[in-house]
C-alpha cells in the first residue's frame, strides 16, 4: 500500500472531523517520523506537544513493556503496587499535597472544573448552583460539551448547544477586565492556559499570570493553570507558570505526562481543595492505571535526567532569532516561549498557511496551521542543536519559495 491508500481508507470509513496534513507515518525515533514510503521528516508539531521527550525513547518504552507483561489494569477498585509509587513521585515533583489521575486532558479540565466547584460550596461557602469560573477569549480545553461551552471558537460551538452555564468570558491578557469579572462574589476559580497554544501560540504580557494570580488570591479565587501542552519543560521550564514563579491552586498536565506513549493526565492541588471529593464523586476506569503511572514515572524521569526544560529555553531562543532574522514579507510575527514557538504567515498571491506547511513537509519538516494563518513549531526537545538548525534551513527555504 502507498500513502494514497491509507488515506483513502481513513477517509472511507473514519469520521472526518480532522483535516491531516497528506502524509502517513508509520514510524518515529527521537525528533524524526518517517513516512510509508520510508522518507524521513523533523516532527515540529510533537503530537501537539505531548512528545516532548521523542518518539519512542527506549527508557518509557522500557517501563510501558515491562509494565504491560505483569498487569496493565484493575480499576480503582482495588488498590494496585504501582498507583502510590506514581502518586508519591508526581506530587513531590511538582510540589502539591495530592494527584488525581485521568487519562486525557479534557478529563483533566473537567475534572479541575468539579474540584472548584466542590471547594466553592464546601470551602468557600458560595450557595449551592451559583458558582461561576472565569475563562479568557480564545481558550482550548478540549472538546467536552462542557469546555465547548466556555470556548469562543465557532467550530468549536456550531450545532453543539444548549450549552453549560457557570462560566464568565473574559478577554486573554487583559487584567482589568479579570479584575472587574473578580468582584462577583460567586466567582469560585480562574482557569487560564500560561500560553495559548491553539490560539496560535499566544503568549501574554510579561507579568501578566504572577498579576492574575495575585488578583486571584485578593478575592480568594482558586487559579487554575491548564498545562496540558505548555507544560513538563516544553517552555524551557518545568511549567509555564515557573516564568513568573506562580504556583496554581489547581495545576492540569498530560501530554507529555507519558511522553506521547498513552494518554495520561493529572490534576494536582492541595488537601483543603483536592480532599473536598469523597468516595464515589468522581472516578475513571482507567485513570491510575499500572500502565499509565509506569510510563508517568519514566516520561518525568526523562525530562529530569536530560535537562529538557533548559535544553528547550536554549534553543527556543536561537529558532526564534534565525527565524526573524529570514527577510520575507509572509512572516508578519515570531513569537514563543522555550520550543512552543508560532509564526504569523501574511498570506501572498493567495498561498496562506496551509500551502507553506505543504512545502516544508515536501522538504522533510512537518508541521501544521492553527487558524489557517499561524504555523506553530513544536518539535521534541530531545532535538539536537544541529538537528534544529538543519530543520531551520529546511523551514526556511520552505518560506522562501513564496517571496
Amino acid at each position: 500500500m502507498k500513502s494514497h491508500d491509507y488515506i483513502e481508507r481513513e477517509e472511507k470509513f473514519g469520521a472526518h472531523n480532522y483535516h491531516p496534513l497528506p502524509v502517513v507515518l508509520d514510524r518515529g525515533e527521537g525528533p524524526f517520523v518517517w513516512d510509508v514510503e520510508g522518507k524521513r521528516y523533523y516532527d515540529f508539531l510533537s503530537a501537539y506537544s505531548a512528545v516532548n521527550q521523542g518518539h519512542c525513547h527506549p527508557k518509557i518504552i522500557g517501563a510501558l513493556t515491562g509494565q504491560a507483561s505483569k498487569l496493565t489494569l484493575t480499576s480503582r477498585a482495588f488498590f494496585n503496587s504501582v498507583l502510590g509509587e506514581y502518586e508519591e513521585y508526581v506530587t513531590k515533583y511538582f510540589g502539591y499535597d495530592k494527584v488525581l489521575p485521568m487519562n486525557t486532558g479534557a478529563e483533566g479540565d473537567e475534572t479541575a472544573l468539579k474540584l472548584c466547584r466542590k471547594w466553592a460550596y464546601l470551602v468557600k461557602g458560595i450557595r449551592q448552583d451559583r458558582a461561576k469560573i472565569i475563562v479568557c477569549e480564545g481558550n482550548f480545553h478540549g472538546r467536552t460539551i462542557t469546555i465547548v461551552s466556555m470556548s469562543t471558537d465557532p467550530d468549536a460551538r456550531k450545532d453543539y448547544g444548549p450549552f453549560t452555564p457557570g462560566f464568565i468570558t473574559i478577554p486573554y491578557n487583559d487584567l482589568p477586565a479579570l479584575e472587574k469579572a473578580l468582584a462577583d462574589p460567586d466567582v469560585a476559580g480562574f482557569l487560564v492556559e500560561p500560553i495559548q497554544g491553539e490560539a496560535g501560540v499566544f503568549v501574554p504580557d510579561e507579568g501578566y499570570i504572577k498579576k492574575a494570580y495575585d488578583l486571584c488570591k485578593k478575592h480568594n479565587v482558586l487559579f487554575i493553570a491548564d498545562e496540558v501542552q505548555t507544560g513538563i519543560a516544553r517552555t524551557g521550564k518545568l511549567l509555564a507558570c515557573d516564568h513568573e514563579g506562580v504556583r496554581p491552586d489547581i495545576l492540569i498536565l498530560g501530554k507529555a505526562l507519558s511522553g506521547g506513549v498513552l494518554p495520561v493526565s493529572a490534576v494536582l492541588a492541595d488537601n483543603e481543595i483536592m480532599m473536598t471529593i469523597k468516595p464515589g464523586e468522581h472516578g475513571s476506569t482507567f485513570g491510575g492505571n499500572p500502565l499509565a503511572c509506569k510510563v508517568a514515572i519514566a516520561a518525568l524521569e526523562v525530562v529530569r535526567d536530560e535537562h529538557l526544560a533548559e535544553k528547550a529555553e536554549r534553543l527556543g531562543k536561537i529558532f526564534r532569532e534565525e527565524m526573524r532574522a529570514l527577510k520575507s514579507d509572509m512572516i508578519e510575527l515570531v513569537r514563543g516561549k522555550g520550543l512552543l514557538n508560532a509564526i504569523v504567515i501574511r498570506p501572498k498571491n493567495g498561498k496562506e498557511a496551509w500551502d507553506v506547511c505543504l512545502a516544508m513537509k515536501e522538504l522533510g519538516v512537518l508541521a501544521k496551521p492553527t487558524h489557517s494563518h499561524i504555523i506553530r513549531f513544536a518539535p521534541p526537545l530531545v532535538i539536537t542543536e544541529e538537528q534544529l538548525m538543519d530543520a531551520i534551513s529546511l523551514i526556511k527555504k520552505a518560506i522562501l519559495q513564496f517571496s
